[in-house]
């Protein structure tokens, strides 16, 4: 059986976790391995060098870096409505899930940090509005990309992109600060809604 590692508040265990319930998987998961000590787990290093979660173990194959986790999970279900397999299909589902991990990840993380988490190493209320400000102008993009498709981010169908930016945008939303009002995100959250796991694992008042 598979099995996942990590606590449920992560983003990105909850992407793997809502991908799993998308592909009803059956899986055991286990929350300890992402203590508030986690870097200390040592069965946590064993499993992955950067003592980080999500990890996912598929008997003895071990995986960790949570979009990588998705795009294996979906090859894996042969699933290539969520993961292409035509190239340039593929192509632009992953491109937007790389930024979602490198772009958009580094815009939010000073606003979220201050805003959220109250980490005492982030108390500049400038590099916070700057950080805001930033993450709002990405999430723009976004809004302008999702008024081409009409539908979902890399096209007309549901994938991963999906998946991992759709939990960006729910963090985006319950982050306090200002923020414009992106018609086409609020609409495309919308009909992400119905999907299997989205209650759960997505808007489930995590940020």
């Amino acid at each position: 059986m598979l099995e996942l590692y990590g606590t449920p508040t992560s983003i990105n265990v909850r992407k793997v976790l809502w991908l799993l319930a998308e592909l009803g998987l059956e899986y055991r998961h286990d929350a300890a391995g992402a203590s508030a000590d986690a870097a200390a787990d040592a069965r946590l290093r064993r499993l992955n060098p950067n003592a980080q979660v999500p990890v996912l173990c598929d008997g003895d194959f071990v995986l960790w870096e949570s979009n990588s986790i998705c795009r294996y999970l979906a090859a894996r279900a042969e699933r290539a409505d969520l993961l292409p397999q035509a190239p340039r299909e593929r192509a632009r589902v992953e491109q937007w899930m790389d930024w979602q991990a490198t772009d958009l990840n580094s815009a939010w993380r000073y606003a979220f940090m201050a805003g959220v988490r109250r980490h005492p190493d982030y108390q500049d209320d400038a590099a916070a509005a700057a950080s805001q400000a930033h993450w709002n102008r990405l999430m723009g993009v976004l809004d302008r990309q999702l008024a081409q498709t009409g539908a979902h981010v890399a096209g007309e169908r549901f994938s991963l992109a999906d998946i991992v930016l759709g939990l960006s945008t729910q963090r985006w939303r319950m982050t306090p600060g200002d923020k414009p009002v992106l018609p086409c995100v609020d609409a495309w959250f919308a009909r992400l809604r119905p999907r299997a796991g989205f209650a759960l694992h997505v808007d489930n008042g995590v940020p």
